[in-house]
């Protein structure tokens, strides 16, 4: 039997979802637009459901989406990251809340809480996001989750370093209906400092199409130089098994750059996308994730690079969880007594 039910919101491959189901959730309803990333979603969670797509087509008959106790989305965050908005500008893109495509889907997360009223909700994004547009983006967010709709709201920006070698840093919100002594910021954090070592293959069992080509490596090189001459810190980021890597993104299809593994006698090499699978915390410990044999590698890429590290929302939910069931219990409660 579930303790509650939960959706999953530009649910990516499933990242939140991971965490929420690992302490006794449902999930009942799932919205995600990209079709790759939905063949990766069927192929590691066997659903009760139909994956929705496009959120926006709910957003005009909110009753078509199930009741629910917890609310779990990871909405776009490309509005708000910082490479986000360089490339917006640099095509003279709108970014943030005027970005028509993605920034105003914020909204439409605000429009399902504000019908359904869950129990609790958890959003992630981007740490850039609490400094996007002066603050002004994060400010709007707040004032739309605690004042608009009712929320009893904390945040906290949390590393992944903690449970898997990668610097990723990501912003989480915290909403509950009703107070509760949940608090976010006082939750200790793991000491554990884990290393590449513990996600990589051995050297001689790694695919060579993974080493990068002399002529990928030879541009990585002079494009590292060019920039260290005019004293920026652009370049590639070299690895090796005891080192902890930079953050893994959606663009690690086109070169790798910025996690490049140190090879013994040959020139580095990107990672495997089940290193990736490691590193981002989907095959962890006895956990093991399928890959959809209609899904590439620069798909898979783009869909880690796009994800949660799930041990760190493992993390939040277990904390979240006893919350979440009292104000169940406190809602049966004073509905019967109703």
């Amino acid at each position: 039997m579930a303790n509650f039910r939960f959706i999953d919101l530009f649910a990516g491959i499933g990242g939140l979802r991971i965490g929420f189901d690992g302490i006794g959730g449902h999930c009942v309803f799932t919205s995600e637009w990209d079709k790759y990333a939905r063949k990766t979603y069927q192929a590691n969670f066997r659903d009760n459901h139909e994956l929705a797509g496009d959120i926006r087509e709910f957003a005009d008959d909110l009753d078509s989406i199930p009741e629910h106790d917890v609310l779990l989305a990871g909405f776009p965050c490309q509005p708000f990251s910082i490479a986000g908005v360089s490339k917006k500008n640099s095509l003279g893109r709108a970014h943030g809340f005027l970005d028509e495509t993605q920034g105003t889907l914020f909204f439409d997360t605000a429009r399902i809480i504000k019908h359904h009223q869950p129990t609790a909700f958890l959003l992630e994004n981007v740490k850039n996001l609490e400094r996007h547009d002066k603050g002004r983006t994060f400010e709007t967010i707040m004032k739309v989750l605690e004042q608009e709709l009712g929320y009893h709201v904390q945040t906290r920006v949390i590393g992944s370093q903690h449970w898997v070698p990668q610097k990723r840093e990501r912003i989480f919100i915290v909403g509950f209906k009703n107070p509760t002594s949940f608090e976010l910021n006082q939750l200790k954090l793991p000491d554990a400092s884990p290393r590449l070592r513990s996600i990589l293959d051995r050297q001689e069992d790694v695919d060579p199409k993974y080493t990068l080509t002399p002529r990928l490596w030879e541009y990585l090189q002079g494009y590292k130089a060019k920039h260290e001459a005019k004293g920026n810190g652009f370049g590639f980021g070299l690895c090796g098994p005891d080192d902890v890597s930079r953050t893994l993104s959606a663009r690690y299809h086109k070169d790798g750059s910025e996690i490049l593994i140190e090879q013994d006698g040959q020139r580095p090499r990107r990672l495997t996308p089940e290193e990736c699978a490691r590193l981002m915390g989907f095959d962890y410990e006895k956990r093991n994730w399928v890959r959809s044999p209609e899904v590439s590698d620069t798909q898979a890429y783009r869909q880690f690079g796009n994800a949660v590290v799930v041990p760190v929302v493992e993390f939040i939910a277990d904390a979240m969880k006893p919350h979440v069931i009292s104000a169940l219990a406190q809602d049966q409660i004073q509905g019967r007594a109703a």
